[in-house]
C-alpha cells in the first residue's frame, strides 16, 4: 500500500484519513498522522514504548479512544510516538504499542497542538479490494 494517510481541510480542526491493508495498519497510520502534526517524525528516536488496551462499543469507537490515549500519553508523559504495533484488534477490544522518546526541546520542534480525536465525521471502512480505510477529525 502506497498511501499511509492525507489531511483533509475542516474548519477549525483537522482530518485524517488513513489507510491499511488491515484494520490494525490503518489505526497505527491514523496514529502516525496524529503525530506527524505535533512534530516531525523523523525527529523521534524509538527508545521507550508505551502498551494501551482498550475496549469500546465498536471499531469507530476504538479509533477515536486509541488517538485519544496516545494523545492523553503526549500530554501527561511528554511523550512523541513515531512507529505503532496494534497487537489485538476487534470490533471491541484494541491492545497495543507506541514506541517514542520524551520531548526533547532542543530536538523536537512542536507544531500543531491536538486537543482530542473526535466522532464528528468518523468512519471506518473497508473496501474488498484496497484494503482498510479510517477517518477521523481532530479538535486542535
Amino acid at each position: 500500500m502506497e498511501k499511509e494517510f492525507e489531511f483533509i481541510d475542516h474548519t477549525a480542526d483537522v482530518g485524517i484519513i488513513a489507510y491499511g491493508a488491515n484494520l490494525g495498519q490503518a489505526f497505527s497510520n491514523a496514529a502516525r498522522a496524529l503525530f506527524s502534526l505535533i512534530t516531525e517524525l523523523d525527529s523521534i528516536n524509538e527508545v521507550l514504548y508505551r502498551d494501551i488496551e482498550l475496549v469500546a462499543s465498536d471499531e469507530e469507537s476504538l479509533l477515536v479512544e486509541w488517538l485519544n490515549g496516545l494523545i492523553y500519553l503526549f500530554d501527561t508523559e511528554n511523550i512523541l510516538f513515531k512507529r505503532f504495533d496494534v497487537i489485538v484488534l476487534n470490533d471491541r477490544r484494541l491492545k497495543g504499542r507506541g514506541y517514542g522518546e520524551k520531548v526533547d526541546n532542543s530536538r523536537h520542534q512542536l507544531k500543531t497542538g491536538v486537543k482530542a480525536a473526535t466522532y464528528h465525521m468518523l468512519s471506518v471502512d473497508k473496501d474488498k479490494d484496497s484494503g482498510y480505510r479510517v477517518q477521523v477529525i481532530l479538535d486542535i
